[in-house]
């Protein structure tokens, strides 16, 4: 019997302390405790220099082979040869700072030698929300190259590139990337944005031209009418010009109309 006690109250000591434990782990990962609800930005910024890397989602359509990115649509003759995602970003930290950035979609990770933090897969909406803190405070090649990845994630993201390409404190490099991907990531929706961009009162011509590309590339000629106006109306010869040159590209019946309307004018 006292060998019986002495067991049992071992057992009922030992339920007692794993018990507690148990308690405190929970009480340590109860969702939306600091050990979990730690933003990306706050995880990637606990790496003071090093390399970190995360993935995510990428958007529909969006594909790679791990170097080479596309967002080509397969045909019935034709599959691009590369694989739907993830996203996949490294970013290099020096002395608390973002310093490089490289984007890469499908593929895998290789092992490194030096040191590597690996964040695993985030939600794209995370991974877009860092993304833009780079690209609005980035300095250098890094701001730039966080446009990428932005618009290749499974998220909305035109009106924060929007808000991008509208920023004149940003550098040159950052809107004209932002203007580009603008175009590609909202079709249609981007229009207005990059109508506005070319019309309104920045005088960064630069940036203006880069958004008459952008128009010039939205699928099913979903900018060629605002094309035509600029070529008609805009007070700039640069980009009446840039209007005119691209629409020469497109093929459009409605630019060749407006062709033979300059043309028999002079």
């Amino acid at each position: 019997m006292k060998d019986g006690r002495t067991k049992s109250s071992v057992g009922e000591r030992g339920r007692t302390r794993l018990g507690w434990i148990a308690g405190i782990l929970l009480v340590c990962a109860r969702p939306g405790s600091p050990a979990l609800a730690q933003s990306l930005p706050d995880r990637v910024a606990a790496v003071r220099d090093g390399h970190v890397r995360f993935s995510f989602e990428a958007r529909p359509g969006v594909c790679g082979n791990g170097r080479n990115i596309s967002t080509s649509r397969s045909t019935s003759d034709w599959e691009p040869w590369c694989q739907p995602g993830p996203v996949r970003v490294a970013v290099e930290r020096r002395n608390g700072q973002p310093v490089d950035l490289d984007t890469y979609v499908g593929g895998r990770w290789r092992a490194r030698q030096d040191a590597v933090t690996d964040l695993g897969e985030v939600e794209p909406a995370d991974a877009v929300a860092y993304l833009l803190s780079v690209a609005r405070e980035g300095k250098g090649r890094v701001a730039e190259r966080a446009i990428l990845p932005i618009a290749l994630a499974d998220h909305e993201t035109w009106p924060q590139l929007l808000t991008l390409a509208r920023d004149g404190s940003r550098p040159r490099g950052v809107r004209k990337s932002a203007v580009f991907w603008l175009g590609q990531a909202a079709g249609d929706a981007a229009v207005e944005g990059l109508t506005d961009i070319v019309t309104g009162p920045e005088d960064d011509v630069e940036v203006k031209k880069s958004a008459i590309f952008a128009l010039s590339q939205l699928r099913q000629g979903g900018g060629v009418e605002p094309l035509i106006q600029i070529a008609r109306t805009n007070r700039d010869p640069r980009l009446r010009k840039q209007a005119i040159f691209w629409l020469g590209q497109s093929e459009d019946p409605r630019a060749i109309a407006l062709f033979e309307e300059l043309l028999t004018k002079r």
